[in-house]
């Protein structure tokens, strides 16, 4: 696999027409099973195909029960300089009833080892909204990132897909269905809470201190062109999307006989549009108007800041001369807003 991933790395280095790369992330599936040679031999693979910037963020992201002291003592040694933790919950049954392969002194072991080690850019992930999560626990787990001062903090809500353990123990009454009223309540208390305590909530699910924000992820939301490698990953252009083949087998047999295993959607006008008002609205900076006017035609601002007209009416959009912003009441609201604001016919 690794010796796949390097070759593709190789296949696909014309993709992105800036060579200089400012962020790496090693995510998806479980990269912290990588040794830290492995992850070392595919930056230095990266390196022959790319510019590397000096100051870039190469994030690993990693189950807590994955970094013991001797994988954190060993990725030292290599360029990551950033972690994503999936802590999830500092409560042992609820990290049970996730199915979660770690227990509550492995997420707090985790924070530690990687802090004693000498690394502070890093994020951990929360979940909220699941039938066993008392608003007592969600301060609670709040307050365990607050006082570790993690720079970073992403919290989202527990979804159920279809034809998942979750889904089926619903059905079958095992146990409660997802709560709304409850994600809600806890997605404000989260918003309120991390304000408190001095984050900037930049993105709604994604909170960050002194600025510290997860600069991969912004590019995401900013629209900017990035590469994926390896089975199920996704890269973006500008006017098209692409994706491999999720089996493991069947990518590395292509990517083997150097064809690539992707398949292609080319993103209409109506596409970027609506795709661009999604990404930007998620974030603090939100639609930039003029940009959206500029690329797509005067016609296409005048139609979404109709539509959006009831939602600045109702407090949940803040109209200002150069963006349009959700408001703290609008984020709780924020995928009806957007599908509201979407152009339909272009």
């Amino acid at each position: 696999m690794i010796n796949a991933i390097k070759r593709e790395i190789a296949l696909r280095a014309v993709y992105l027409e800036d060579k200089k790369i400012e962020s790496i992330y090693f995510g998806g599936g479980t990269p912290s099973l990588l040794e830290a040679d492995e992850i070392a031999r595919i930056i230095e693979t990266i390196a022959k195909h790319f510019d590397i910037a000096n100051h870039a963020e190469i994030t690993l992201e990693a189950n807590p029960d994955d970094l013991n002291a001797a994988k954190v003592n060993s990725l030292r040694n290599t360029a990551i300089n950033r972690f994503s933790i999936g802590i999830q919950s500092f409560f042992e049954e609820d990290l049970k009833w996730m199915n979660r392969a770690h227990n509550q002194q492995e997420a707090v072991a985790s924070i530690m080892r990687v802090q004693d080690a000498g690394f502070e850019n890093i994020t951990c992930d929360l979940i909220y909204g699941y039938p066993l999560l008392t608003t007592e626990k969600w301060r609670h787990n709040m307050q365990q990132l607050i006082d570790f001062e993690i720079p970073h903090i992403s919290s989202y809500s527990m979804t159920v897909e279809k034809k998942t353990a979750l889904d089926h123990f619903i059905k079958k009454g095992i146990t409660p269905a997802i709560d709304s009223d409850q994600a809600a309540d806890q997605m404000s208390l989260l918003i309120h809470t991390l304000k408190s305590a001095g984050y900037e909530q930049y993105e709604i699910s994604n909170f960050a201190k002194n600025g510290i924000y997860a600069r991969h992820n912004t590019n995401y939301w900013k629209g900017k062109h990035y590469l994926g490698i390896g089975p199920s990953a996704h890269s973006f252009n500008g006017t098209s999307r692409s994706w491999n083949v999720s089996n493991n087998a069947k990518y590395m047999t292509s990517i083997n006989l150097d064809q690539l295993p992707l398949e292609i959607e080319e993103l209409s006008t109506l596409d970027q549009i609506n795709e661009n008002i999604m990404t930007s609205l998620r974030t603090m900076w939100g639609l930039d108007l003029i940009a959206l006017e500029s690329k797509f035609g005067r016609s296409v601002k005048d139609r979404v800041l109709k539509e959006a007209e009831p939602f600045i009416a109702a407090k949940n959009l803040i109209l200002e001369p150069n963006n349009l912003r959700l408001t703290d009441a609008g984020k709780l609201m924020a995928d009806r807003i957007m599908s509201d604001l979407f152009i339909i016919e272009y």
